[in-house]
């Protein structure tokens, strides 16, 4: 609930408070806003939400006592006004008094304005008749058959949050639906059975997991087995309002019987899981069995054909809900007309994770933005009503775990999980919601958790009373089962046999699985892996299509008023396509993008401002001066497919929220399934990846090695010292090359266009997808050097070890400089200045893979070569040192000497002082020229 008000804060656009009109000699006034009521309930009823719900929370009653009752007429404005505000109070609060804790512990919380007293009603006036035109239900009633209906709206089994929204349509429809069902779907006899049908299968499930495989950890289900009736139910209303594909993503409480009872995955590999059968094929890799998904397809009840997918996801909870984003929007891309109303992404959460975890406010902020918006999802909250051990009131200082989606004016359904007319009602409500408005949803479902956070956790020793009562609980299954017998519809004798027969096909499987043969001792091979060197892939480009790109980059619509500095870059585009001038880092980048949208590749890059680019540089997308218009120039190159027009290319840069993990979170996402496609994320400053450092470490390093799943998502990290402080400094370099193994990823610091052009190129038209790290510049992107010729872009292709771009003398060199990054272009002018002749300076721009014959080849050019030498910018605990020294100790061998020069090792990236930065860059550049021939291991 927010902040109280003051009982006398204006709340009218006249200066007039909410006491002031509660007042006797404010009638005229009064009798004013009661035709307004009249005209527009809703108006009004909003003006006097904040002040009940101020009064609810400082426990006063407004002056009503001045109010005529007993005296005025049962239509009299006064009276008809109060009743107003009542309705109002239950549509807006009505949720603290509906009984949505199946164990029933403590009573709701109720609110004084839910009280007919509250509003100087008397217990004389509960016969009254009077009209109810704002009601969605009776137009006639006394008042206590108003608060009746209002109780069985708002009081039951569901808790609704809806009157925040402020989007009227929306709050209609929904006012609309709460009252005109009273919160309740009837339900007819096949579809109960069903619902038990599906309860029994996953209680049965999980009982027969907890004594089959003892000890083991599957964060069962039991207690809120009501989840799986109701993705059923909102799946089967969602097919029947057009959707043909789920996309379902949750931690892993629950997640076991999720995948088998709606993903369609075999109890049978479920139980080898659990037995473990196979270990020599997991050395390295695999995950546990209750964070992998699966997918399938089938037919509702109704004959619609869907698809579900559940997805993977790692022990960080939410973390995978910006990947579900992604790969909804990817695929909702990929389909013909709305595809937003196809596919609906469905998330499953936790209470305690979703108000604790800053990664949800993040993905439910994606709702709404241009280059994220899936059309709405659905989530449901699996309330436990605890955490691991943490008890509600230790956790959250919010009324209800969803609080945080109010800021999104997200509906929120709260729902006893032990009501299946409730469940059904909201499963309905939001189902359809979702696919009439494009918006999120929330179902909060009350349930409980029956044994601890895992199995073999003990729960009682920090909540001895929860537990007491849980252990007194029914099932979900019983409670569900007593209510069809109650009701005829079932007999004793029917109960057992659903419970007999689920028992029978669980035994069966098992015994199937433990009589399968042993699998072999051997340890399974490894996959091959990837090629390290990218120089295979063509990625050059004929002078005509680059021609043709470089028009489309200058060329502007007649009467568009560029920007003036614009107007000179693009002047000097112009150039660069004559062969005038050589190419700049951004053309070349545009250059890259521009070309792959010829040969049929989309692109897609998104990062916090973007479009314009952090350092002013890109420019992707333009923006008239005088009008505002917008201008994108690359995207007259998506020349449509006539064949298959979804496979047309197509050219997007968003700029994103003020977001790293649930960003990059969902462009890992969106390239999963991204072919023909560069995904791009870029941060703001290279060091804040840190923000995002779950969804690198738990998906993008790891995910092949886990779930089996490549990416082709590139990451643009601007790195580099130029004395902007800890923070605007490194990329965390070092941190790639520890989660870099084999061909997960790759990581390189390219230090040219031509570099950077043939890169992005080989990566998006490589077999093979694969991590793409870049380690991007900032100063470079404008420095003098920092220049490309036409002819290497048409002609070369990426190099992993650049050569010295100097003529030296070759049998003179004694020593070579290693470098990767800006450092090489200050390593560079500091020989020049000192005319040193014996020195080579080679550039590492590709560290991982390790490109050891392309360095081979590099070093053979100097005959008498006695020692190598590796410098970088970072501090000696940082970059790429710790990585490379054994790598090149292996290399180097005997026949040479090595060194390395770096600053000190520190706690913190890099000074914030501008003359410090200056100063310790000196005495690096000096170290490395002034070393002895003989000289050792140092740091600068």
């Amino acid at each position: 609930m927010s902040a109280p008000l003051s009982p006398t804060a204006s709340l009218q656009p006249d200066g007039r408070n909410a006491m002031d009109f509660l007042t006797a000699e404010n009638g005229a006034y009064l009798e004013s806003k009661y035709q307004q009521f009249l005209a527009d309930p809703l108006t009004v009823e909003e003006e006097w939400r904040h002040f009940f719900e101020a009064q609810a929370s400082l426990a006063l009653r407004p002056t009503m006592q001045v109010l005529p009752s007993a005296s005025e007429s049962a239509d009299g404005p006064m009276f008809e006004l109060r009743i107003a505000h009542l309705i109002n109070a239950y549509r807006s609060l009505g949720h603290l008094g509906a009984q949505l804790d199946p164990l029933a512990i403590e009573q709701p919380a109720g609110s004084p304005v839910l009280e007919p007293a509250f509003y100087g009603f008397s217990s004389a006036e509960m016969g009254r008749r009077f009209a109810t035109p704002s009601l969605r239900g009776p137009k006639e009633s006394t008042l206590a058959e108003l608060l009746d209906f209002l109780r069985r709206c708002y009081c039951r089994s569901v808790g609704c949050e809806i009157m925040h929204i402020t989007d009227a349509s929306a709050r209609e429809w929904l006012l609309d639906t709460c009252e005109g069902q009273q919160n309740r779907l009837p339900l007819d006899g096949p579809t109960r059975l069903w619902l038990l049908e599906q309860v029994a299968a996953a209680q049965t499930f999980e009982s027969f997991l907890h004594r089959k495989f003892v000890g083991a950890k599957r964060f069962s289900l039991e207690g809120g087995e009501a989840l799986i009736p109701l993705l059923s139910l909102l799946i089967e209303e969602a097919a029947m309002q057009d959707a043909r594909q789920f996309v379902l993503g949750m931690a892993h409480r629950g997640r076991l019987n999720v995948l088998v009872q709606l993903a369609g995955k075999s109890r049978k590999q479920i139980f080898r899981e659990f037995a473990d059968v196979n270990p020599y094929a997991y050395f390295g890799r695999g995950d546990v069995k209750y964070h992998l998904g699966h997918e399938r397809s089938f037919h509702t009840r109704q004959g619609h054909e869907v698809r579900l997918g559940l997805m993977f996801n790692p022990s960080h909870l939410e973390f995978i809900n910006p990947v579900t984003e992604g790969v909804v929007r990817l695929r909702q891309n990929a389909l013909p007309g709305d595809g937003r109303r196809a596919i609906c992404p469905l998330i499953i959460h936790g209470d305690a994770a979703f108000i604790g975890q800053g990664v949800v406010a993040e993905t439910l902020n994606l709702m709404a933005l241009p280059g994220y918006s899936t059309g709405g999802t659905v989530h449901i909250v699996v309330n436990n009503q605890i955490g691991f051990t943490t008890a509600p009131q230790e956790s959250r200082s919010s009324v209800y775990c969803t609080d945080v989606a109010k800021m999104n004016e997200i509906p929120v359904f709260h729902v006893n999980g032990e009501d299946p007319f409730a469940l059904a009602h909201v499963a309905r409500t939001a189902a359809q919601f979702r696919q009439r408005f494009q918006r999120d949803v929330i179902i909060d479902l009350y349930c409980f958790r029956r044994y601890g956070h895992n199995e073999t956790d003990e729960p009682r020793f920090t909540q001895p009373q929860m537990y007491a009562n849980i252990d007194r609980h029914p099932s979900v299954f019983e409670r569900f089962a007593q209510a069809l017998l109650s009701d005829g519809l079932l007999t004793p004798d029917s109960v057992q046999g659903i419970v007999a027969r689920q028992e029978t096909a669980l035994e069966a499987d098992l015994a199937e699985v433990l009589a399968e043969q042993a699998p072999t001792s051997e340890r399974v091979r490894s996959e091959p892996r990837l090629s390290c060197d990218l120089a295979t892939v063509t990625s050059a480009v004929s002078e005509q299509a680059l021609a043709r790109v470089f028009r489309a980059l200058y060329e502007l619509p007649e009467g568009f008023a560029a920007h003036r500095v614009l107007a000179r870059q693009l002047k000097a585009r112009s150039e660069m396509a004559e062969g005038q001038a050589p190419v700049d880092w951004a053309s070349a980048e545009l250059l890259a993008y521009g070309s792959l949208l010829l040969d049929g590749v989309s692109v897609r890059l998104s990062g916090q401002d973007s479009q314009r680019g952090t350092f002013s540089h890109r420019h992707a997308y333009l923006r008239a001066q005088d009008s505002g218009a917008l201008y994108v120039p690359l995207q007259s190159l998506c020349e449509p497919d006539e064949q298959d027009p979804q496979r047309s290319p197509r050219f997007e840069v968003y700029n994103s929220p003020l977001s790293e993990a649930a960003v990059l979170g969902f462009e890992f996402g969106y390239s999963l399934e991204a072919r023909q496609a560069l995904v791009l994320w870029e941060a703001q400053f290279g060091d804040f990846a840190n923000g995002a450092q779950v969804i690198i470490d738990q998906f993008i390093a790891s995910a092949f090695d886990k779930w089996g799943l490549r990416s082709g998502l590139v990451l643009l990290l601007p790195h580099g010292y130029e004395g902007q402080g800890p923070d605007h400094s490194s990329a965390r370099l070092e941190r790639f090359l520890q989660l870099a193994c084999g061909s997960n990823m790759r990581v390189c610091n390219p230090t040219t266009p031509a570099q950077f052009f043939h890169l992005l190129r080989a990566h998006a038209l490589s077999a093979q997808p694969q991590v793409l790290v870049v380690m991007s510049p900032k100063s470079l992107l404008r420095h003098r050097e920092v220049l490309s010729s036409m002819q290497e872009l048409c002609s070369s292709r990426f190099q992993c070890v650049l050569p010295d771009p100097v003529a030296l003398p070759v049998e003179e060199v004694k020593r070579v400089v290693l470098s990767s990054g800006k450092v090489f272009y200050e390593l560079m002018e500091r020989r020049a200045q000192l005319r040193e002749r014996r020195v080579a300076l080679l550039r590492l721009e590709q560290v991982h893979p390790f490109p050891e014959p392309a360095l081979k080849s590099a070093l053979e050019r100097f005959p008498a070569l006695e020692e190598l030498l590796w410098c970088q910018e970072e501090p000696e605990n940082m970059g790429a040192k710790s990585y490379l020294m054994p790598l090149l100790q292996s290399f180097c061998g005997e026949r040479l000497r090595l060194h390395w020069v770096s600053r000190a090792s520190a706690a913190s990236t890099a000074t914030g002082s501008p003359k410090a930065h200056r100063l310790e860059q000196n005495e690096l550049l000096n170290r490395v020229f002034e070393m002895s021939q003989d000289g050792g291991e140092t740091d600068a």
